[in-house]
């Protein structure tokens, strides 16, 4: 049975979660709203992969044949040395473990835009907006938003993000559920003129990596400068141009592509510096909000399993919500389904971390002299995790 019909719901975020929850609380009967920051679905981007249990919810929401035709199809990652002397290079398959011809690579803003396509017309979405207050009512939650609107709705779910503002006006400061990985990174994107395409590259030196990565061979290039940091830089966050200065330092050599990466880093428009982190939360859910996705639980780049984990954890959620006639035991059920997934895949991080980033030098003596038989870079772990939940129907509810 069915407990959804008109039942008000507001989600904050437009990016994967809150399209897909969305989309799966429309086809159960739900009046949902999306409210966006930004002023429409962002489009292109860096690659994002979709494997295993995501995989699943692809294919129920019969998005499976338009994302096979955005497949980027990365063929191999090579790796260099500190001085670009080439060390090895693997399929993407050999890293993460999983079976060839499965996963799905596709640009973050080609997912957004396929979960966004079903619902456009039929879900209402507030672009350039976002909450300002909220005020749990009991029996409703007062929303105030950024434009000045004020609006009532039954639940609020907060899609926004691994920095989510809903977490913060309802849950209190980032810091509290914040765990910071011990490195920093800054992406941008520059002109693809060394005839890369469909492969990344990695340069080395411990603690530190600076990343190439290529679609197709006239698109631009994706640019990572990734490095290890004991604090977090939280003092750069206020200060584009600091953010530059640091990166730039930690980068000093006159190798590889390394100037032309930090001189693209230092004009980019599309400059994007962050911390690697996680959020670890003791519930998902408070009164009548919640969150999903990476406001929920982010498992940091890392991991390669943020778009994935917010595929399922949105299906869930979703479900929950139809089966259950009062949202709190909806949200219960939730998170007893999704959290152990959400937290297996948040384990990754650090195994992944010592393949693309090693911190010390005889971990990256180590990792190199695995290049030379990749199938022991391949950590179980992976694989055990990308399917570490079995999709609970919720057909009956439709």
């Amino acid at each position: 049975m069915n407990h959804s019909t008109h039942r008000k719901v507001l989600i904050s975020g437009a990016s994967i979660a809150g399209p897909s929850l969305a989309y799966w609380l429309n086809r159960y009967g739900f009046e949902v709203t999306v409210v966006e920051k930004a002023s429409t679905i962002r489009g292109g981007g860096y690659s994002i992969d979709i494997r295993g249990t995501a995989r699943d919810v692809a294919d129920r929401m019969g998005l499976l044949p338009r994302l096979r035709k955005a497949h980027v199809g990365t063929n191999k990652v090579s790796f260099v040395d500190v001085g670009g002397k080439p060390v090895g290079s693997l399929s993407p398959e050999a890293l993460t473990g999983s079976e060839a011809g499965l996963d799905l690579e596709v640009r973050r803003g080609d997912l957004a835009e396929a979960l966004y396509e079903p619902v456009r017309g039929q879900v209402e979405f507030m672009f350039n907006d976002s909450i300002a207050t909220l005020d749990d009512r009991g029996d409703r939650v007062e929303v105030t938003f950024d434009s000045g609107a004020h609006r009532a709705f039954d639940l609020v779910i907060g899609a926004d993000g691994l920095h989510s503002n809903t977490r913060r006006l309802v849950f209190g400061p980032e810091e509290r559920f914040h765990r910071y990985l011990g490195h920093a990174f800054a992406g941008f994107t520059l002109e693809n003129d060394l005839g890369l395409a469909h492969e990344g590259v990695i340069w080395n030196t411990p603690g530190r990596a600076a990343v190439l990565y290529a679609h197709e061979p006239h698109d631009p290039v994706y640019g990572f400068l990734v490095f290890g940091q004991d604090e977090p830089p939280f003092d750069a966050f206020r200060d584009p141009g600091a953010q530059r200065d640091l990166v730039a330092a930690t980068f000093p050599e006159r190798a590889w592509h390394i100037p032309r990466l930090v001189a693209a880093m230092r004009e980019a428009d599309d400059l994007f510096f962050d911390i690697v982190s996680q959020i670890h939360m003791p519930t998902w859910a408070r009164g009548r909000v919640a969150l999903v996705g990476d406001a929920a639980h982010a498992t940091s780049f890392l991991s390669g399993q943020g778009s994935s984990v917010a595929l399922v954890s949105a299906y869930i959620l979703a479900g929950e919500l139809a089966t259950h006639a009062d949202h709190a035991d909806a949200f219960a059920a939730y998170e007893r389904t999704a959290r152990s997934f959400a937290e297996q895949n948040q384990a990754l991080a650090t195994s992944g971390g010592t393949v693309m980033v090693p911190g010390t030098r005889d971990m990256l003596d180590a990792r190199n002299e695995a290049l030379r038989n990749p199938a022991t870079l391949a950590e179980p772990e992976f694989s055990a995790a990308y399917t570490g939940l079995i999709l609970p129907d919720y057909s009956h509810v439709e």
